[in-house]
Formats: structure tokens, C-alpha cells, sequence
């Protein structure tokens, strides 16, 4: 068994893959639901892993369809390792693999372990021939796997969207949702209640609320919910001074999306003094939302302990290096006119976006740029142009230093274009790229060398 174990894990380890990325940070395939922890130093997200359904496959037509789940880590935020899938639902012994409902995780730690739990459906029907959600865990020596799930669910958790929190006296308790947020104790091996499933008081009535996370700071307890008040959820909180409560509602993490994306899901982290919400959107899959993409963005508090509203951002968080691929449309901020956004190719949108300049004097403002200290010689660009145009690379401001000229020749296909850069200037800065001319650019991305 030990050799079959390592021999999994060696497996997942080969075919890992690093995704260099801002907001979505998975790139290559739809993500939901992200649970981040932060384990040995890095911050590992567990989410979940929308696919397009198969024929006749999945809980109904045009509906969620997650058949496994992937574990992704990052020590800088920029640059995620996908370690590969650890649970898919074709290798738990009690769920039914016919219904690809897999939906929001969680992961912990606790003794040198690592506690996966996740919901899915019920192969074996109740008796009241019900099969619905149950809570299964899987369990791990490091949290990049392999996770082997425990035969039966948790006894007396019958829901989805899981939460695990450890509180500081080391009592560690479980919260999911079903029509209500329920929370409950956990006894010290993780995988059983403790104590009678209690409904969480005080919390909206009117509407749909799912996707319940808790931390603690300051000796506040945040009780966090995706909340549909309207048609979309949103992400609301309510604090207490206990884990089971009493909660008092105080606000609203993050509005509604303004692309009607009818779910959220969050999760919060601190991480080297930064605190952080990892949520979702429908990215890549604009006209669906059933297939959805994870985000990051910083989060900050008031002085009384209240979190302040996050306004979503294409940017995300992260240091870019200069010498790596920035993808220019995942801006900062861009003029109001003469600047847009679209799909490199619409028929494959994980093929990512351009950026389109039309209009002299038009730009894109790309944040947090680490030139570093060895001079940097030339500016490539990814760009094309029907009747040529020319591009000028400023630093910090619209108004800034130029640093690079870069002449597009025409084409109707894409191409690297060189220039020199001079004026070079070491450290952290601003990229912005602006349209010298009327000629109309489209921008891939932008590397210094």
C-alpha cells in the first residue's frame, strides 16, 4: 500500500503544471468555490472544478457538473503550481459518480495531517429514498496529496459547501449549508461530530445563503455567506464573539457581479501581513455560468474590526516580473475611450484576451512591475496592426517617462516586434502602454529583456 501511495503522489507531482497568471489565476481550465490555506509557508487553494457537462450526464441540463478536484499553491501569488487532481468522484466509495456533484471544498491541517472534505451525492438512498448531499474527508500527509477518502461521509452532515474551522483552544467545528447555515463540533479525529447539528441564528431569512466560511481576527469572529437577496449572490458577514454564535449581520464583502454571474464563493486568508478574498467569476465562460473561474483580490479592514467592501479587479494581487509575459488586459486601469477588451480567439477562451488601442492618446495602466536591478536592452511586444501603428511603453503614469517606442508593422496576424528601451529605471513601477497614433493596435502581451 505504501509503495501504491508514493507511486500515486509521484505521478501527480510529474504532471503538475505552473500557471503564471493575475485575475482568473487558474488559466487552463474552470475553477470555482476556493477554499485558500495557507500550509508550510505557501498558500494552497482547494476550489472546486466546473467542467462542461457530459450528454445526459450530471444532476439536470445546463446545471453545475464537477466530477473531481485539483489543488493549486503559490509562494508569491503571481505564479500557481497545479499539483493535479486529489479526489474525483469515480474514487469514493459512497457517491454516486452518475451525478458530477462535487461542489465546495475545504482543506485543514491538524496533527500533521491534512483533512480534505468535500460534498457530493449519495450513492444509497435514506429511508425516505432520499439519496441527497453527504460530507466525505479525505486524508493526507502533505497538501498536495494523495488524499485517500474515508469510506463513509460524516455521520450527521447532510449538505454542501463544508467549513472547517480550528479555533485558537483547539476545538475545531464544521459548518455547511442546506436551505440554513448548520454548524456543529468536531471530535479531534476530524471525521466525527461532537456535537447536535445546531442551525445558525439571526442570519437573512429571505432568499438563498450557501458557501459559509469563518476565520477569526482580533478576537472577532467573521461568519461569512454567499446571499441571494435579489436574482445574484452576493458576499455578506456577520460577526460574533463565538464560533456558533450569536452573529449579528455587518455588511457586504462584494456585491452582486454586474456580468450576472448568478454565484460566489469566498474564502479569506493572511498571508505575510495581507490579508486576502479569494472568490469567483464566470471569466471564461461569459454566456454560461455554470462554468467559473477563481479570483484574488486584497482585503483590508476598518479600525472597529469591519471589513471594507472589495470592488473586483482584472489585476489581482502579485508582484509581475518584467522579464515574464504581462498580459496587459488584465489592466490596472485603462482610458475611458479608445481602449478594450476581448478573447484572442472566442472559440477557445482559455486562450486569454487582447488588448484593443484605437484611438490616439488611448492606454492601459498595468500595476506593480518589478524591473529589477540589471538593465533591461529591449521591450518585445505581441501585437498586430492592419495598417501599422505605434505603441509608446511609459512608466508609473499615463503622462510618464517614455521608455520604449515600438513600431508595429502591418499585418492581419500576430507578431513579436522588438524595440530598444532606454531611460531604463531598476525597481517596482507601473507599465502603461499608450497608442502614439490613430492606427488601431491589438496587444497580446509585453516582456523586457
Amino acid at each position: 500500500m505504501k509503495y501504491f501511495k508514493s507511486l500515486i503522489f509521484s505521478l501527480a507531482v510529474m504532471g503538475t503544471n505552473s500557471l503564471s497568471a493575475q485575475n482568473p489565476i487558474v488559466r487552463d481550465q474552470f475553477s470555482a468555490d476556493p477554499t485558500a490555506r495557507v500550509f508550510n509557508g505557501k498558500v494552497y487553494v482547494f476550489p472546486s472544478h466546473d467542467i462542461l457537462a457530459p450528454e445526459g450526464k450530471g444532476l439536470r441540463k445546463d446545471w453545475f457538473c464537477m466530477a473531481d478536484y485539483h489543488v493549486f499553491s503559490s509562494e508569491n501569488l503571481t505564479d500557481w503550481i497545479d499539483h493535479g487532481m486529489i479526489v474525483s468522484q469515480n474514487k469514493v466509495a459512497w457517491v454516486d459518480s452518475t451525478s458530477y456533484s462535487m461542489w465546495a471544498p475545504d482543506c485543514v491541517e491538524r496533527n500533521g495531517k491534512y483533512y480534505f472534505y468535500f460534498p457530493a451525492n449519495k450513492k444509497v438512498a435514506d429511508a425516505n429514498g432520499r439519496k441527497g448531499f453527504g460530507v466525505g474527508v479525505a486524508v493526507a500527509d502533505q497538501p498536495e496529496g494523495p488524499y485517500i477518502p474515508l469510506p463513509e461521509p460524516i455521520k450527521g452532515v447532510n449538505g454542501i459547501d463544508p467549513n472547517v474551522f480550528i479555533d485558537k483552544d483547539g476545538q475545531a467545528y464544521i459548518y455547511w449549508a442546506m436551505g440554513n447555515i448548520v454548524v456543529a463540533k468536531l471530535k479531534d479525529n476530524m471525521t466525527e461530530l461532537a456535537s447536535e447539528p445546531q442551525i445558525i441564528a439571526n442570519l437573512p431569512q429571505k432568499g438563498l445563503k450557501e458557501g459559509p466560511f469563518l476565520f477569526e481576527r482580533n478576537n472577532i469572529y467573521y461568519l461569512t455567506i454567499p446571499h441571494v437577496e435579489n436574482k445574484i449572490e452576493r458576499l455578506e458577514y456577520a460577526i460574533g464573539d463565538n464560533p456558533m454564535g450569536p452573529f449579528k449581520m455587518a455588511g457586504v464583502v462584494m456585491d452582486e457581479s454586474p456580468v450576472n454571474c448568478w454565484t460566489n464563493h469566498q474564502s479569506f486568508v493572511e498571508y505575510k501581513g495581507q490579508w486576502y478574498l479569494f472568490y469567483h467569476h464566470n471569466d471564461y465562460s461569459p454566456k454560461f455560468d455554470k462554468n467559473r473561474s477563481i479570483r484574488v483580490d486584497s482585503l483590508s479592514f476598518n479600525a472597529d474590526g469591519t471589513i471594507r467592501k472589495v470592488t473586483p479587479t482584472l489585476r489581482g494581487v502579485g508582484v509581475s516580473l518584467a522579464t515574464n509575459k504581462i498580459e496587459i488586459d488584465r489592466y490596472s486601469s485603462k482610458s475611458e475611450t479608445g481602449s478594450s477588451i476581448a478573447f484572442v480567439d472566442s472559440a477557445n477562451t482559455f486562450n486569454g484576451w487582447k488588448t484593443i488601442l484605437d484611438s490616439k492618446g488611448a492606454w492601459v495602466k498595468y500595476n506593480t512591475v518589478d524591473f529589477g536591478k540589471e538593465k533591461l536592452k529591449t521591450v518585445e511586444v505581441k501585437a498586430k496592426s492592419v495598417n501599422g501603428g505605434i505603441l509608446q511603453v511609459r512608466l508609473d503614469k499615463v503622462d510618464g517617462s517614455v521608455i520604449a517606442e515600438v513600431k508595429i508593422p502591418k499585418s492581419s496576424g500576430w507578431n513579436p516586434v522588438e524595440a530598444k528601451v532606454s531611460k531604463f529605471q531598476a525597481g517596482i513601477h507601473n507599465l502603461v502602454v499608450v497608442l502614439k497614433d490613430e492606427n488601431r493596435v491589438e496587444v497580446d502581451w509585453v516582456k523586457f529583456e
